[in-house]
C-alpha cells in the first residue's frame, strides 16, 4: 500500500511537510480546488521543489478549463517534472459550477467522458483536434462561431499520463474504472471498500480491461489526527465531516450525504444536513457519529492507528486501495503511518 497526503485548501504548500513526505518513501501529494485558491499552482510549486514524490491536482475542476487548457496544463507540468504529475479531473457539483463557475450543470458524467477523451486525443497527437460531443465541439460550430476555427495539433509533443477521477457516486465510480488509471473517493472505509471497488472493477470490466484492481489506484482521502484522547481526536475532525456532508450541496443534491447513507448512516446524513442547512454547525458536528469517525478517519492513540493501519493493508492486497492519501496530517502523523505502513 502506498502513501500520499493532501495539502490543505487554501493555505498555501507547506513544503517542510512535503519535503518529510518525500524523505519517508510517499508517493504523492494532492491539492484540490472548491472556490478559492486554484489546484494547478501549488502542484507546480511543490513538483519545482521536489526531485521524487508525484504530484497530483485533486481535482481540478473541469468547468473551470477548457479540455484543450487542461491537456496544455498537464503536458507543462509532465514534461517540467520529469513524468511526475498525475492528472485528476473531476466534474465538481452543480452549487460550484453554477454558482461559482457561471455555466450549466450539465451531465457530469457525459461532460467528464468527453473532457478526458479530448485530453488524450491532445497528448496523443496523432491528428489534429476534431470533437463531436454533447458538451464539446471542436472546432467550435455553433450559431455564433465565426467560421475560421480550424483542428489544430499541439505543438508540444506531451508524455503519457495517469488520470484520476474524483469519484463518490456509483456511476462516477464505474466511469473512472472504465475511464481512469485511478480515484479519488472520499469517507471510505476498510469495512466499506466495496462500495468503491465494486462499481470501479465494472467499469473496468465494461471498458475491456483485465479484472486486476491492482492495475487501478483506488486512493481514499483519509483524515488522521493523533492524540492520547480517542473522543478529542475524533470531536476535531467532525466539523469538516459536517461540512461535506451537511453542507457540500442542496438537499436531494449532496454527493456527499448520499455516501454517507450508503455507508449506512442514513439517520445521522439527514441530521446532519438539517442541523447545517439550519445554521447550527455545532448541532452538525456532533451529530456526526463516533462510529463513523472510527471507520472512514485515522484517529486517537499510536497504537490504535497503528491497527487500524492493518486493517486498510488486509484490504490493499486484493487491490481495493492502491494509496492511502493522508488529510490533515502533521509531521509526527506522517512519521507515524510511514513507520508501520513502508
Amino acid at each position: 500500500m502506498r502513501l500520499g497526503l493532501t495539502l490543505g485548501l487554501g493555505e498555501g504548500v507547506n513544503l517542510p511537510l512535503v519535503m518529510e513526505a518525500e524523505r519517508l518513501g510517499y508517493s504523492s501529494v494532492w491539492c484540490g480546488e472548491s472556490y478559492g485558491s486554484d489546484a494547478v499552482s501549488p502542484i507546480a510549486w511543490v513538483l519545482a521543489h521536489t526531485s521524487v514524490i508525484k504530484a497530483g491536482t485533486g481535482i481540478m475542476q473541469m468547468p473551470a478549463r477548457t479540455p484543450a487548457c487542461a491537456a496544455t496544463t498537464a503536458m507543462t507540468l509532465q514534461q517540467l517534472s520529469g513524468d511526475r504529475f498525475l492528472c485528476g479531473v473531476g466534474p465538481s457539483g452543480p452549487q460550484v459550477v453554477e454558482g461559482w463557475h457561471g455555466v450549466a450543470y450539465g451531465k457530469p458524467l457525459e461532460r467528464t467522458r468527453e473532457y478526458i477523451a479530448i485530453i488524450r486525443a491532445i497528448v496523443a497527437r496523432e491528428q489534429p483536434l476534431i470533437f463531436k460531443g454533447e458538451h464539446y465541439s471542436i472546432p467550435y460550430d455553433g450559431p455564433d462561431a465565426s467560421g475560421l476555427g480550424k483542428p489544430l495539433k499541439s505543438i508540444q509533443h506531451g508524455k503519457p499520463l495517469r488520470y484520476y477521477c474524483a469519484s463518490i457516486t456509483p456511476g462516477g465510480m464505474r466511469l473512472s474504472g472504465e475511464l481512469a488509471d485511478g480515484n479519488l473517493p472520499i469517507f471510505m472505509s476498510p469495512e466499506g471498500a466495496d462500495l468503491v471497488a465494486k462499481p470501479t472493477l465494472e467499469g473496468m470490466l465494461k471498458a475491456g480491461k483485465p479484472a486486476d484492481l491492482a492495475a487501478f489506484d483506488i486512493a481514499p482521502y483519509t483524515k488522521i489526527r493523533a492524540g492520547a484522547d480517542l473522543q478529542d481526536c475524533r470531536d476535531a475532525v467532525k466539523p469538516e465531516l459536517a461540512l461535506y456532508i451537511g453542507g457540500m450541496g442542496a438537499k436531494g443534491r449532496n454527493f456527499y450525504n448520499d455516501y454517507c447513507k450508503r455507508l449506512g448512516y442514513p439517520d445521522a446524513a439527514v441530521a446532519i444536513q438539517d442541523a447545517f442547512l439550519a445554521g447550527r454547525r455545532k448541532d452538525a458536528a456532533a451529530a456526526v457519529p463516533d462510529k463513523l469517525v472510527d471507520e472512514i478517519a485515522l484517529v486517537g492513540p499510536p497504537d490504535r492507528i497503528r491497527g487500524r493501519l492493518r486493517d486498510w493493508q488486509a484490504v490493499a492486497k486484493d487491490g481495493r486501495v492502491g494509496t492511502l492519501v493522508l488529510t490533515g496530517a502533521t509531521q509526527d502523523a506522517l512519521r507515524l503511518v510511514a513507520e508501520a505502513v513502508l
